[in-house]
Formats: C-alpha cells, sequence, structure tokens
C-alpha cells in the first residue's frame, strides 16, 4: 500500500507545536502552585499533587500509548491525544475545586502521554535517515523553549489574568493541531494501522508498576528514604515491574518488546539517557538551595541562573544532532556525557562559596554536555528500531526522561539530607544560617559527586555501544 508524504517539516511543525505544548504545561503549573494554593483553599500537601498526577499520569501511560500507535497508527494516537489534552485544559479552568483539578490533570497527563508517546517516531518517519539527527535535535530544542518558557509564560499570566489562564490558553492551539494533524497525516505512514492485538495486562502491569515507584519516589524526601511507605511502595513496585517481564516474555505482541534490549545498540543508549537525567537532576534540584542559602540570591535571581543550563539547550541541539548525520553518535555522546560529569565534579569541588562568574560557567557547560548528548542519543535510539516498532521506541526515551529526571532529584535529595542532617545536629534548611554553611556546602558536595559519578558511568555506557552510526552497527 502506498502511502501519500506530507512535508516533513509540515510533520515537524505539528510535532513540534504538541510537544511545546505538553513540556510547557509540565512547567508552567509550578510557579502557580501558591495561587492555587489560595485560590481553592487547600493545602501544599494536597496541591502538590497538581503536578505529581501529571507526571505519574504520563509516565504510567506513556510506553502503552507508544505500543497503541504501532498498532492503530500514530495519527489516531495523536488527535486523541491533542483532543483530551485539550478538553482536559478545559476541565482545569473551569475547576471549582482542587479536587476536580487533581482529576483534570490527571487525564491532561494522559493526553501528553499520548502525545509524545509517537512524537519522535513521527519525525523519524517523515526524515530520511540523513536528516535525523537535525530534525531531533531541532526538536530537542522545543523541548527546552517549553520547559524553560513555562515559569515566564506562568508569571506573566498569572500577573495580569486569572489563574484559570494558564490552562485555557491550550486550547485553542490544541484543538487547531488536531484538526489540522486528522487532515495532513490522513492516509500517510503514519495512518498505518497493524493487525496484532493490544496486550492490555501488560498495559495494566506497567501503568501500576510506574504509578507505585513514582509516587514513593516522589514522596521519599516528605515522607523519609527509609520510611515504611517508601520502602513499602518500593517493594511493591518492583514486583510489579517483575510480573510485567515476565509476562512480556509469554505474550506474542507485547507493550514493549523484549528483544528490543536485547540490542545493545538500543539497550545501552536508553540506560545512557537515564544516567544523563539522573545526573543533570542532582544538580537541577540542589543547585536553587544553593543559590538562594550560601550564595544570599533572590528568588528572581535563582530564576534567571538557573536558566543558563537550559539556555544551551536552545542553540547546539541541531548542530550536535547535523554532526551525528555526519559521524554518527558515539563521540558525541561519549564526549557530551563526560562534559556533563567534569561540570558537576567542578560545581561540587569548592568548599567555600564562589562568586557568579564561574557558577555561570559550570552551568554553561553542564548545559553544553546535555545538548551535545541527546540528539545522537535519540537518533541512535529510533534509528536501531524497524518502523513498526518505532512507537514504543518514541516512548521509551520518554519514559527514560522521567525516570532518570525523578531517580536525580530522589539520590541528591537523600544523598543531601542524610549529610545535612548529620552534620548540622539534624537541623533542616528551614532554620538555616549562615553558621550552617559548612555542613550545607559539604552535603552540597557529596550529592553533586554522586551526580558527577553517574554522568561518568553514563559515558562508558555511550562508548560500549559500539562504533554505531545513526543506530547501526559497524563492524569494528
Amino acid at each position: 500500500m502506498r502511502h501519500h508524504s506530507p512535508g516533513k517539516w509540515t510533520v515537524f511543525s505539528l510535532v513540534a507545536t504538541g510537544t511545546f505544548m505538553s513540556t510547557l504545561d509540565s512547567s508552567i503549573v509550578n510557579v502557580a502552585l501558591p495561587t492555587l494554593m489560595g485560590k481553592l483553599n487547600t493545602t501544599m500537601v494536597t496541591i502538590e499533587w497538581v503536578v505529581l498526577i501529571y507526571l505519574i499520569a504520563f509516565t504510567s501511560l506513556i510506553l502503552s500509548f507508544g505500543r497503541l500507535s504501532d498498532i492503530v497508527g500514530r495519527r489516531r494516537v495523536l488527535v486523541f491525544g491533542h483532543l483530551l489534552f485539550t478538553l482536559s485544559s478545559l476541565l482545569c479552568a473551569l475547576s471549582p475545586d482542587v479536587g476536580t483539578l487533581i482529576f483534570a490533570r490527571a487525564l491532561q497527563g494522559t493526553g501528553a502521554a499520548m502525545i509524545m508517546s509517537c512524537s519522535q517516531a513521527l519525525i523519524v518517519d517523515a526524515f530520511p535517515e540523513t536528516e535525523r539527527g537535525r530534525a531531533l535535535g531541532t526538536i530537542g530544542t522545543v523541548v527546552a523553549a517549553g520547559l524553560t518558557s513555562g515559569p515566564a509564560i506562568g508569571g506573566f499570566i498569572l500577573s495580569h489574568f486569572e489563574w484559570w489562564m494558564i490552562f485555557a490558553v491550550n486550547i485553542p492551539v490544541g484543538f487547531t493541531v488536531a484538526i489540522l494533524a486528522s487532515r495532513i497525516l490522513k492516509g500517510s505512514e503514519a495512518d498505518t494501522r497493524r493487525d496484532e492485538p493490544f496486550d492490555l495486562l501488560g498495559g495494566v502491569l506497567i501503568a501500576l508498576a510506574c504509578g507505585t515507584l513514582f509516587t514513593g519516589l516522589t514522596h521519599a524526601h516528605a515522607w523519609g528514604y527509609t520510611s515504611a511507605r517508601v520502602l513499602g511502595l518500593t517493594a511493591i513496585g518492583m514486583a510489579l515491574i517483575a510480573l510485567f517481564v515476565a509476562h512480556e516474555k509469554r505474550v506474542s505482541h507485547p507493550v514493549v518488546d523484549p528483544e528490543l534490549f536485547h540490542e545493545r545498540i538500543f539497550r545501552l543508549p536508553v540506560l545512557s539517557a537515564i544516567a544523563l537525567y539522573t545526573a543533570l537532576f542532582t544538580m537541577v534540584f540542589l543547585m536553587p538551595f544553593y543559590l538562594l542559602f550560601p550564595m544570599g540570591y533572590s528568588e528572581a535571581q535563582v530564576g534567571t541562573v538557573m536558566m543558563i543550563p537550559f539556555a544551551l539547550l536552545f542553540v547546539v541541539p541541531p548542530f550536535s544532532g547535523a554532526l551525528a548525520d555526519r559521524m554518527g553518535s558515539r563521540i558525541l555522546c561519549v564526549c557530551g556525557m563526560g562534559i556533563l560529569s567534569l561540570a558537576l565534579g567542578l560545581l561540587a569541588w569548592p568548599d567555600q562559596v564562589t562568586s557568579f562568574p564561574p557558577i555561570a560557567f559550570k552551568l554553561a557547560l553542564a548545559g553544553f554536555g546535555v545538548a551535545l548528548f541527546l540528539p545522537p542519543n535519540n537518533t541512535t535510539i529510533m534509528s536501531s528500531v524497524p518502523p513498526r516498532r518505532r512507537g514504543v521506541a518514541s516512548s521509551v526515551v520518554g519514559a527514560a526522561r522521567n525516570l532518570g529526571m525523578v531517580t536525580g532529584v530522589a539520590l541528591a535529595g537523600a544523598v543531601f539530607n542524610h549529610t545535612y542532617t548529620a552534620l548540622s545536629g539534624a537541623n533542616g534548611l528551614s532554620t538555616y544560617t549562615p553558621a550552617m554553611e559548612a555542613p550545607f556546602l559539604t552535603a552540597f558536595r557529596y550529592a553533586l559527586f554522586c551526580g558527577a559519578a553517574t554522568a561518568a558511568l553514563g559515558s562508558v555506557l555511550a562508548w560500549l555501544r559500539g562504533p554505531g552510526t545513526n543506530g547501526k552497527v559497524e563492524a569494528p
């Protein structure tokens, strides 16, 4: 069956718009939490679920939607994802209480999972092999734009409009993209359906496993890393993952084909991606505290400084992606991860507070390493699988990103809190004084050294993938 081929940049525009919208929505809400807490008359413990439920729903369902897009066609999953995301945005805007808002955010996270599960697959389908790195690199810039502009756009909206406008802005964009995607992608390769069943039990098991694990990880700091609730949820999550793996090996059409992970050119880049996001988010989580307490910056100054590493993600990815199209991914990924490890080590090294210029340089170095790594690594993952498995591969990229982010926060929090509590006499940051600078810096250093070690491990994993080019393993 021949398919019509919509222009590659037309497909890119559809994917980029949806990607920007879903990543923007994951960050725009953070700045609104204090306002929402007051307007909806609720507590901090409750309002944090507005953010957490989006993350949990997204991570729990993205793998299943990736597989579903391989079966029913990426066009259908993308269009229904935009429709669900848009309708749930409307429900968010109309929410009369926090319970309704949390429910609507769960639906919004589900819609975002549908959108992101097939985004990179659509790009790989549309672009020839020699241009995929540049295209995926540019999508990386879109992701960075969504994540970094969220707080600024949210702050502007809250300063001039009511809180519900942060959700309402999605509505016209979402409906427009849904209509355009339905028409433009109709009859294209993205409309291909396959006569294969969906593994419902596998989908339920992986959703429960991810939901359980992420609930425990995201609450580990508040509940205590060795509390019964955190340890219990972790044990249940690991047991569900074991059941999921055993089940997937038995069924003929699994949610995630175990054979994909038999290939080192797929398995090792995925593990490298988890290592990268784990290392990066040890820094992203702890740097604001470093800037706020020992360095004495204002909250506005902290927000500005923390944009430095992400600013590199606007500039570098298209170039690193284009370079990967010419020379392959191995060297770029090893260097990118090594640069991140070096940057985290330099941030951790001083045993006293330093001035702004060296901090800015080290943050920029970290951002450069991440930007150098991501496009080649994503290109390798997406090019190493057959077209009928690209939806699953695309969702694995998204799941690896979220797993690494949450793991990085949990790792940094565990190391920092254990060290700081032991050295400061069981004092918390709520009672921080200049006299506690030494224990703070020691705890900060230990946590970032863990991040640097994780990035160094990721560099080794990137090297072990072999001398492949765009996912194709060459003879040594």
